[in-house]
């Protein structure tokens, strides 16, 4: 019973470290990843790096956007879900 007690901090540290900061961050790239591949031609993104553009071509990876200056070819994990879904609620 002593041995138990000796380790139920540990236990219960490792219980809190899981709520609050692993199963939090499964949660978000799980969205993330359905972000991505929700994602269609037409679709108007905010990359990560601050770049505004319309979706003209998909790939498997990687996404062609139109901006104001061109077209550009970034990885779609370089579009940004937070901003992204921000920019469509203000407009």
């Amino acid at each position: 019973m002593q041995d138990l007690m000796k380790f139920a901090p540990y236990l219960l540290m490792f219980v809190v470290l899981y709520f609050f900061m692993i199963r939090p961050q499964q949660k978000r790239a799980k969205n993330e990843k359905e972000f991505e591949s929700s994602l269609k031609v037409g679709d108007k993104i905010i990359t990560k790096s601050g770049f505004h553009g319309k979706i003209v071509e998909l790939a498997e990876t990687s996404a062609v956007i139109e901006t104001m200056s061109g077209k550009l070819k970034i990885e779609r994990s370089a579009i940004s879900m937070e901003m992204s879904a921000a920019s469509v609620k203000k407009a």
